[in-house]
């Protein structure tokens, strides 16, 4: 491909911070590709755009050239952001632009409040997604990034949806998603997301257990091309059980890790015949491009607004092969207080946490900043940053860009190594 790869970034709740922090870091990632924004331009409208507390400038216009037609019921404008009022055009690398569709131009800045759980800002962030995930399944966008939406903000809409991974996985009708974390120092995917811990230890299932453990193992072989994954299972009682003083459910747990072993007794790398062959990915199987990895080592050749560093986008490192061992290999149930230190050092590539917690206090004490969300099972990539909405701080220009940042560059290298091809960084902005 010889065209900068795209990414559709959707906005979010228009109440809560997804708005300032594009403003931000919308010159950085017009290093790496071309940016087309979807969601409520009413939530620039509510940003202080003036003042002591204001970090960045915006116009709006007429929009570029179209690349696609615009959804139905949609507008489009072209958004132009600056780290000054004048948008001198003789410092291109502090300025930022993006198409900007509106699938919902009716909501205006009046139905909106920052900070605040409203029906109005529900349904931007909702059909924002729709719309997003769309262009990208028609191949108007190489990735999707999507910024934090309030799950209760989209109920007081009326839309009944526990979270981003499940509603993409609606839109897009593959039969199995899962969330993923991936960070420099650990990985790890979770059996269970958006439910109450008690629903999560009623359909506590072998069976559910082994198809995570099987298909995590099944899609990450497939986007890093290492074939023999170390993959270690959480436990779900302290000590493991402590051989039933705790609970019995390590039993059917270790069942599960034998039953995920199995599934991969007829894997055969390089045709990508693992147990999820069927399952819609972005990937092709078999050996990666040479020198792609998921985090090369940090480029400090950019600096960018504010001071900050540019983001991994260039490839490097040696080619990946796989291992004379032809298929991965599960590990445990270990005790979650000790297996996901086992992993950060090195022990372990891959952890399957039985519930949302488990899996995501470790990471993000451990990569606060750097853990990227990655939805694994669509046919598409999608990446989003690992925080939510920060009403607290909306409308302050406080909150960090740096993960919103991470999960761009880490959609733009994904793209990458879908289409073969490694994007490197280009300090001149694109056109879209």
């Amino acid at each position: 491909m010889e065209r900068r790869p795209r990414l559709v970034i959707t906005l979010g709740d228009p109440c809560g911070i997804g708005a300032e922090l594009l403003a931000r870091s919308l010159c950085a990632i017009n290093r790496w590709a071309d940016v087309v924004v979807v969601g409520a331009r009413a939530a620039l409208d509510l940003l202080p755009s003036q003042g002591e507390h204001a970090r960045v400038h915006w116009r709006w216009g007429a929009p570029p050239s179209l690349p696609f037609p615009l959804p139905d019921g949609s507008k489009g404008f072209g958004l132009w952001t600056s780290s000054t009022p004048s948008f001198q055009a003789s410092a291109p690398n502090l300025l930022g632009h993006a198409l900007w569709v509106d699938p919902t131009p009716e909501i205006q800045a009046g139905s909106l409040r920052l900070g605040e759980n409203l029906s109005a800002g529900g349904r931007a962030a909702v059909e924002a997604v729709r719309v997003g995930a769309g262009l990208v399944m028609d191949g108007h966008g190489d990735a999707l990034v999507t910024l934090p939406l309030s799950k209760a903000a989209a109920h007081l809409a009326g839309y009944d949806l526990p979270g981003h991974t499940e509603f993409l996985q609606q839109l897009s009708g593959t039969p199995i998603t899962r969330m993923a974390f991936v960070s420099p120092r650990l990985s790890v995917v979770l059996h269970s997301v958006h439910q109450s811990l008690r629903s999560v230890l009623d359909e506590l299932d072998q069976d559910a257990v082994a198809e995570t453990l099987s298909f995590a193992a099944d899609r990450f072989i497939q986007l890093t091309g290492k074939s023999d994954l170390r993959v270690a299972l959480c436990a779900l009682n302290p000590h493991a059980g402590e051989e039933g003083a705790f609970g019995d459910e390590e039993i059917a747990l270790a069942d599960a890790v034998t039953q995920a072993q199995a599934s991969f007794l007829d894997f055969t790398f390089d045709e990508g015949s693992g147990p999820f062959a069927h399952v819609q990915s972005p990937f092709d199987p078999g050996p990666v491009p040479a020198g792609w990895e998921i985090f090369p080592v940090r480029n400090q050749g950019m600096p960018l607004l504010g001071g900050q560093q540019d983001m991994e986008v260039l490839r490097l490192g040696p080619e990946a092969r796989p291992s004379s061992r032809p298929a991965p290999r599960f590990f445990g149930p270990f005790p979650a207080d000790t297996l996901f230190h086992r992993a950060a050092r090195g022990d372990f590539d891959l952890v399957v946490a039985l519930y949302h917690d488990q899996g995501l206090i470790p990471i993000k004490l451990l990569e606060p900043s750097r853990a990227v969300n990655l939805t694994l099972g669509l046919p598409f990539i999608r990446t989003s940053p690992d925080h939510g909405t920060a009403f607290d701080i909306a409308g302050l220009w406080q909150a960090d860009p740096a993960n919103f940042l991470e999960a761009a560059a880490l959609a733009v290298r994904l793209a990458g190594r879908a289409h073969r091809q490694i994007w490197e960084a280009d300090p001149s902005s694109g056109n879209l």
